[in-house]
């Protein structure tokens, strides 16, 4: 019996022996090193996760191998189980093929086609369109009297949605008083109806923002920024946020999906006017606004008192 046994430990002790390399390598069986020699560090199933989750690099040991004391705490390893949950998977839709990206830069990851690993860009340095319209956000298609209609066929914004399209999300939250608008790259605060700055006449407008800070004194506003870093926007950078698919205000929310509602992500939106910093040429007394109740553009005198919307960033 005591034969037996033995031989049935050697099977176990050979089965685990087996079995471990294959787990942590999963490829080739032959260690690089002696475990007490430098060489066979190898990165673990924590350094792979975290590369897939936040790009951090992860570290070999650079000693050689001692045996731990414990094993480890709740929560530091991870299983292939958990690697496989976010790592990437193929998008047949939206995703980056060679001809996205400029020629001279790379990117990594699973292509439209489904290969893995770092790719050159192919499309050209300097693009014929180097400032592309974005879509309107309209989807929808209607008569002349006003009735909705199947947009098939139909020529309309709603069929042909024309233009770059528009990121999802569409804003993010940077808990801090301010929102990043994902299609421009500008920064907006988060307080569209903000009293230290809103609502003024149009040359008041200007000096009240420009004093604007994130020190916390102003329109909950924690982001850092000085004196001079915000503006009000110019026609273009404001008319940017209307979205025309929505209508009291025509503006998107959060994700980009549906009509913005308080808090989502902004704060105070006026289904009003709201000031842009351009002149209006043909007639200099008066400036550009946008209106958010349906999305028009119009001058209006500079006298008036019209709700303002900072922003800073920008190209």
């Amino acid at each position: 019996m005591k034969k037996i046994v033995i031989k049935k430990c050697a099977l176990y002790s050979l089965a685990f022996t087996l079995l471990f390399p294959a787990m942590s390598l999963a490829g080739d069986l032959e260690p690089v090193a002696a475990p007490d020699n430098a060489a066979s560090a190898v990165f673990t199933t924590d350094d792979l996760y975290n590369r897939l989750q936040t790009g951090a690099e992860g570290t070999k040991r650079n000693t050689p191998f001692s045996e731990p004391t414990a094993g480890p705490a709740d929560g530091v390893g991870r299983s292939l189980d958990e690697i496989m949950t976010i790592a990437p998977a193929a998008d047949n839709v939206n995703g980056a093929t060679q001809a996205d990206v400029t020629t001279g830069k790379t990117f990594w990851g699973l292509r439209t086609d489904g290969t893995w690993g770092l790719k050159p860009g192919t499309a050209p340095a300097s693009s014929p369109y180097p400032a592309p319209v974005p879509k309107s956000g309209q989807t929808t298609c209607y008569t002349d009297a006003g009735a909705v209609i199947s947009c098939s066929g139909s020529g309309q914004d709603g069929a042909k949605r024309m233009g770059v399209s528009l990121p999802m999300p569409r804003f993010i939250d940077n808990s801090n008083g301010t929102v990043t608008d994902n299609l421009t790259g500008l920064i907006w605060l988060k307080n569209a109806n903000c009293t230290t700055v809103s609502p003024k006449a149009f040359i008041a407008a200007q000096t009240a923002v420009a004093a604007l800070k994130g020190d916390g004194t102003m329109c909950s506003l924690t982001d850092g920024s000085v004196a001079g870093d915000w503006r009000v926007p110019n026609r273009r950078e404001l008319f940017s946020l209307v979205n025309d698919q929505y209508v009291n205000p025509s503006l998107s929310n959060t994700a980009g999906t549906a009509k913005w509602t308080a808090g989502n992500p902004f704060t105070g939106v006026q289904n009003s006017y709201y000031w842009s910093s351009t002149n209006y040429i043909n007639s200099p007394s008066n400036a550009w606004y946008v209106t958010f109740n349906v999305g028009d553009v119009y001058g209006i005198l500079k006298s008036q008192s019209c709700y303002v919307w900072p922003v800073r960033g920008g190209q």
